[in-house]
């Protein structure tokens, strides 16, 4: 057939009308190859422009004020805690008095604390979860890939195994 083709002179009139037919396509559908093309290319520069903005840490004083106090929260709740016990101890009737006063907290409000308190120690441990480094042991080193072996008669190579050992002797060998 293609023979054929180039003898008649069909072919480049052929290709030019494939070519016609999906630039006419392409105006009424977009070319999803094209479009997956552009995505990764927008892609790529978005994660190049945020690795530049992150590349040279700036450690000026508010930073470390920063820092210092999103190292605050669980201290602070863990030492409460602990302080709420102590003063139920030393002033019973006082703590009896604060708690009657949290039993008027409407229920909603409840469920927006525990959101805002769960957010906060997910967000904070999904961000350690994402910088965890994540690298090999220098000591570990990668196997050869094995390749498949045929079958090899039985020998006294199953000295350490008892099952085949067995196997062997059943098998007359």
């Amino acid at each position: 057939m293609g023979m054929i083709d180039r003898f008649i002179g069909v072919a480049p009139a052929v290709g030019a009308l494939g070519s016609a037919a999906t630039g006419m396509a392409e105006v009424f559908t977009r070319n999803a190859t094209r479009r997956m093309e552009l995505d990764e290319e927008a892609f790529a520069r978005a994660l190049d422009q945020h690795g530049k903005e992150f590349a040279a840490p700036r450690q000026g004083w508010f930073d470390g004020f920063v820092n210092a106090l999103n190292r605050l929260p669980r201290p602070l709740l863990a030492l409460g805690t602990m302080g709420l016990f102590i003063y139920a101890m030393i002033e019973p009737a006082g703590f009896g008095l604060r708690m009657q006063g949290l039993q008027a907290v409407p229920e909603p409000l409840w469920w927006l604390m525990g959101a805002i308190v769960g957010f906060y120690f997910g967000a904070r441990e999904a961000h350690h979860f994402r910088n965890r480094g994540w690298s090999v042991p220098a000591t570990a080193e990668t196997p050869e890939p094995q390749t498949a072996q045929p079958f090899a008669a039985p020998s006294d190579d199953f000295a350490d195994n008892a099952a085949l050992r067995d196997w062997a002797r059943s098998q007359g060998k």
